[in-house]
Order: C-alpha cells, then sequence, then structure tokens
C-alpha cells in the first residue's frame, strides 16, 4: 500500500499543479475542520473526495482502503465512548442520558446518548482531516512536499530526517515482503505454533537487514562525498489552473462563512 500511494503521488492527474497551491489548500481545510461542525466537516470529507477521485483520478478502491484502515482505530474507541455506568444510588442522575441500560448487580449500565454525540463528532472530524492528508499523500511526490516545506523556511536538519525516514519505509516493506514470501513457500505458518517461530524469525531478520541496509546507504553516500545535504532532481515542470484554482477559492471561503454563521449561532444560543 505505501509504494501504491507513492506511485499514485507521481502519476495522478493533478500531479502538473503547483505544489504550494495543493499544499496550501489541504492545510486550509485541515485547519477549518478543527473551528466547524460536523455538518461543515461533512462537506469537506466530500468535497476534498471528490478532488481525489474525480479530478486527481485516484482509485475508488485504493482510496476507500485508505480511509477504513484507520478508522479501525476510532472502532476501538466506540464502547469506551458510548457506555457508561453508575451506581443504582446514583440512577437519577443518569436517566435523562440513557438510551439502553441494564442493571447488573449494585452498577446500571448504559449506552449513554451523549456518548453516542461524541462517537459521531469524532467520526466525522475523523473523516474530514484523513481526506485532507490523503490529498496531500496522493498529490503529492514526497520528494516535492520537502523542497517546498523548504522553501517555506522548515529547518534542513528536520527534511532530511524525513526523507531518510521515507526512503526506510521501503526498505522495510520490501525487506519483510522477501522474507514473509520465503517462509510462506517453506510451509512456515502452516500451523500456530510454526507461525509464531516464523514471525519471530522474521522480525530478527528484519532487523538485521534493515541495519545492514543502514551501513550500505550510509557507505554509498560517503563515498560520494556526502556533505549533509541530499539533493533530489526534480524536472517536472507546474503549471497553475485558473478553474482548480478559482473553485478551491469559492469553495474554501464558502465553508469559512458557513464556519463563522455556524459558530456565531451557536454562540448566541448560549
Amino acid at each position: 500500500m505505501k509504494i501504491q500511494i507513492d506511485t499514485l503521488a507521481y502519476t495522478n492527474n493533478l500531479r502538473w499543479l503547483p505544489v504550494e497551491h495543493k499544499l496550501l489548500f489541504a492545510t486550509t481545510l485541515f485547519m477549518i475542520t478543527y473551528f466547524s461542525d460536523p455538518a461543515v466537516q461533512i462537506l469537506i470529507s466530500i468535497w476534498i473526495s471528490i478532488w481525489i477521485v474525480i479530478y486527481a483520478a485516484i482509485p475508488l478502491k485504493t482510496y476507500l482502503r485508505l480511509v477504513c484502515l484507520p478508522l479501525l482505530f476510532w472502532l476501538t474507541s466506540v464502547p469506551a465512548l458510548v457506555m457508561s455506568w453508575v451506581n443504582v444510588t446514583y440512577l437519577t442522575t443518569v436517566q435523562a442520558d440513557s438510551l439502553i441500560a441494564t442493571t447488573i448487580g449494585s452498577y446500571y449500565i448504559y449506552i449513554s446518548y451523549q456518548g453516542i454525540i461524541q462517537v459521531l463528532t469524532i467520526l466525522t472530524r475523523a473523516l474530514a482531516s484523513l481526506s485532507c492528508l490523503y490529498f496531500v499523500m496522493l498529490t503529492i511526490p514526497f520528494t516535492e512536499l520537502l523542497q517546498t516545506l523548504r522553501r517555506i523556511g522548515l529547518p534542513q536538519i528536520l527534511t532530511e530526517l524525513l526523507l531518510l525516514m521515507y526512503r526506510f519505509i521501503f526498505v522495510l516493506l520490501n525487506t519483510a515482503s522477501e522474507l514473509w514470501t520465503a517462509q510462506q513457500a517453506r510451509f512456515g505458518y502452516r500451523t500456530f505454533n510454526s507461525g509464531m517461530k516464523s514471525l519471530a524469525l522474521l522480525v530478527g531478520q528484519l532487523l538485521q537487514r534493515t541495519i545492514e541496509n543502514y551501513r550500505q546507504i550510509s557507505l554509498s553516500n560517503e563515498s560520494r562525498g556526502f556533505n549533509g545535504e541530499f539533493r533530489v532532481w526534480n524536472s517536472h515542470h507546474h503549471k497553475p489552473s485558473k478553474r482548480y484554482l478559482l473553485e478551491a477559492i469559492v469553495g474554501t471561503t464558502f465553508l469559512i462563512v458557513l464556519t463563522v454563521y455556524n459558530n456565531a449561532r451557536l454562540f448566541t444560543r448560549i
């Protein structure tokens, strides 16, 4: 999946747009997400998904897989947020918030209405934030993103560390894939016990091979006169689009006005 993301970043239909425009667009929507209500967050999710799937031509199946994977962490938090319990002596204080309840011993266990609202609020914010993040990941190659961050003032040491981390993600994935394929060919996961042993061997070998890869990269950099700065050549020419720029400005302005209006109306009610 990581390699597929990198491939899509280089081949999507928005590849030729300026990196600064796409980064500013996604960052603005990301900031709006944290000040808006769930309705605006849903609009952001739908709108940025249109940019990703239709404008950038990212496969819908791939995009949905990327969105659903982090939502598994959201699912793990649902029971803790929705379910609550109190001693039966405090029953009257929570009855208004209780939807479905049962009594076990001296405890009153119930599903909280406010908990459900909180879960749905977290879901809409997570979807909007993920959509903005995936817009950057799927439409901007990582090396170009680092070059842009460096131009706007991000310290060079941070960009170099990010580039190395990005490089070793691929090293780690390729090594793990090779080891897993070799173990599968030898029926290493045929039973539970053999699977646990194979998994332990895979983790051990993965660490050793990753360290060896790091040593090889360090030696190759030293032999080429590495001076502490990675330079990446980029021959791609970016061209701004009036159509996309106008849609981004109008849509973002509308979302900002809608957010301000909703927040002002909520403030007057309080």
